[in-house]
């Protein structure tokens, strides 16, 4: 697309009529990361210690699905600038027009106030307080301090994305624990090389867009470098709810062999020229942490059966 195309898609989204599709609506809310969030949370509900009734389970994972869909929406109304210029986004409904950003941003603040207050009124404060902290980072540290200035915009941002299992520890114990730290920490480490396998092949995009990827920033190399690190590093973390006690050594033992693959990825990754190791990577970190909570998933079942 020539320059001359993506400046009238870019501004296009200020000329956008007020109201859009039910569509366009839903994926401001970014659907597909919303699912890995609402999984995440849900996971944490079911392995912390304690009882919710399944209505208010149901409540407080109502709000953590909206909670992740206002801050998707935030996000998609202040980078509508960038999304525009990549190729990755540039067919969402802001850069297309399709929504007006006042309209973006009153539908996200609406269902991050709303999804707060429900929280709490209905759960708890504590799961309520974690919910608004989630939206309030990942607008404000990641989205508008971080992405744009640093290359470690994804690991202190990636914080964000880490706090739903504890967010679901707090809906059933009303509180906030070391085994919960731990389910944050896992996801908090998982980040980095998740997205920066997407930024290896995509790293023109955030160039174009000037943001300063570690790819853009340090090169593919250094980028490599890191990556292997912190999969490293994920393997004896995602072993510690074994260690701990809340999780038996059926999950304990798959999240070591999934912990090897990953590494073995990233180690793949590092050798590899072209872009094709990178993309399989992407792909076998979302399998990877959604194997890991489904493990943890049945095995705080099984044993609360036992």
């Amino acid at each position: 697309m020539s320059d001359t195309a993506y400046r009238m898609t870019a501004s296009a989204a200020d000329e956008a009529m007020p109201f859009g599709e039910l569509g366009d609506y839903i994926a401001l809310m970014k659907p597909r990361v919303m699912s890995l969030v609402v999984f995440t949370g849900l996971a944490g509900m079911l392995v912390a210690p304690g009882h919710l009734h399944w209505l208010l389970a149901s409540v407080a994972v109502l709000c953590i699905a909206v909670g992740a869909g206002a801050s998707g929406a935030i996000n998609m109304w202040y980078d509508r600038d960038i999304d525009a210029v990549m190729e990755r986004t540039r067919l969402r409904p802001l850069p297309l027009g399709r929504i007006a950003p006042e309209e973006a941003l009153t539908f996200g603040v609406v269902l991050a106030s709303g999804s707060v207050f429900l929280m709490g009124v209905a759960v708890n404060w504590t799961a309520a307080a974690l919910l608004a902290l989630t939206v309030l980072f990942y607008v404000f540290v990641y989205t508008i301090w971080l992405k744009r200035r640093t290359p470690q915009n994804i690991v202190i941002g990636g914080a964000a994305g880490a706090f739903p299992p504890m967010i679901g520890w707090a809906a059933v114990t009303g509180d906030v624990s070391l085994e919960s730290f731990t389910l944050f920490a896992l996801i908090f480490m998982w980040t980095p090389p998740h997205f920066w396998a997407l930024s290896l092949y995509r790293c023109g995009d955030y160039a174009a867009a000037g943001v300063p990827m570690l790819p853009v920033v340090a090169g593919k190399a250094e980028t490599k470098r890191q990556m292997l690190i912190y999969t490293v590093l994920l393997v004896p973390i995602a072993m510690v709810p074994t260690l701990l006690g809340f999780a038996g050594w059926v999950y304990g033992g798959a999240a070591l062999v999934l912990g090897l693959a990953f590494v073995a990825a990233a180690i793949a990754v590092r050798r590899d020229e072209t872009d094709r190791s990178a993309k399989r990577m992407f792909g076998f970190s979302i399998f990877y942490l959604f194997a890991l909570f489904a493990l943890l998933i049945a095995d705080g079942v099984i044993g609360s059966m036992a």
